[in-house]
């Protein structure tokens, strides 16, 4: 955390630009500040395994770093766009006030992107062009809310703006990912440290998220996200569902899709 009142984390300025291939312990992530562990997403306890994220940023890139500790790494969905969120995983959401946008990431590296427009905020050409966000694509659905959805507010959701676009189709230009596994993946034999993962977004690729915001951003913006992990538990045997969620900073109930609990992020030049 950070002393900056209402921020979560302060996303300091590099001057450096590098190839990412997952590994969290090269020099430039351990001189990096690294966030408090991550807590429960509903209740704000501890959870089992421990989470932390770094983030940095030049003219031209967003950076993002996960340590993901975990003694057995394991990771089964090899398809692009799989429902990656169906085993372990890490997520990175970013708030973009009429939009959002939804990335996340298993052991394996395997990617699923979906981008969200608040329906009340459709069409709008000029932030979201149709060559971009065209609802007659194949794999464009409507979204109400992950676990606000029983009863009358089935289709809906609980959520007070309603529904969501979401454009599934949808692949970020520039993203590079990649995952370094610090032990053994998928040997329930042997004993591993965790998994680090590593992301970079070109603040250009940004731009239907920026919101009047200048891109690069300008010194002390504060941008919000969700950062967050999956991770799957048994007891008795039992898979427990849905699985249990850390993040940065608690949302006070089950549930990714609130932009407004997510974590500020203030981007400094210092």
């Amino acid at each position: 955390m950070t002393d900056i009142a209402g921020v979560d984390y302060v996303a300091k300025r590099c001057d450096v630009d590098f190839e990412i291939d997952g590994d969290i312990k090269k020099a430039f992530w351990q001189n990096s500040s690294w966030s408090t562990p991550f807590v429960d997403m509903a209740t704000g306890k501890k959870p089992r395994l421990e989470t932390r994220c770094a983030i940095r940023w030049n003219d031209s890139t967003l950076y993002i770093a996960f340590d993901v500790k975990e003694p057995r790494v394991e990771g089964e969905l090899r398809q692009r766009d799989s429902l990656i969120f169906l085993e372990n995983d890490v997520e990175l959401f970013i708030d973009g006030g009429d939009s959002y946008y939804e990335l996340e990431l298993n052991a394996l590296n395997t990617i699923y992107e979906v981008f969200f427009i608040w329906r009340d905020s459709f069409p709008n050409p000029t932030k979201f062009p149709d060559s971009v966000f065209n609802l007659s694509a194949p794999d464009v659905y409507t979204f109400g809310g992950d676990y606000d959805r029983t009863g009358e507010n089935f289709w809906v959701g609980t959520h007070p703006r309603g529904v969501r676009w979401a454009f599934r189709g949808f692949d970020m230009p520039g993203l590079k990912t990649a995952v370094k596994v610090y032990g053994s993946l998928n040997d329930p034999q042997s004993l591993a440290e965790g998994w680090g993962v590593e992301i970079s977004l070109p603040w250009s690729s940004l731009k239907p998220l920026a919101n009047g915001r200048s891109l690069p951003p300008s010194d002390g913006d504060i941008w919000k996200f969700f950062l967050g992990r999956f991770q799957k538990e048994f007891i008795d045997g039992a898979e427990v569902q849905p699985h249990p969620a850390s993040a940065l900073r608690s949302h006070g109930v089950y549930d990714t899709h609130l932009p407004e609990q997510w974590s500020a992020v203030s981007f400094n030049f210092t």
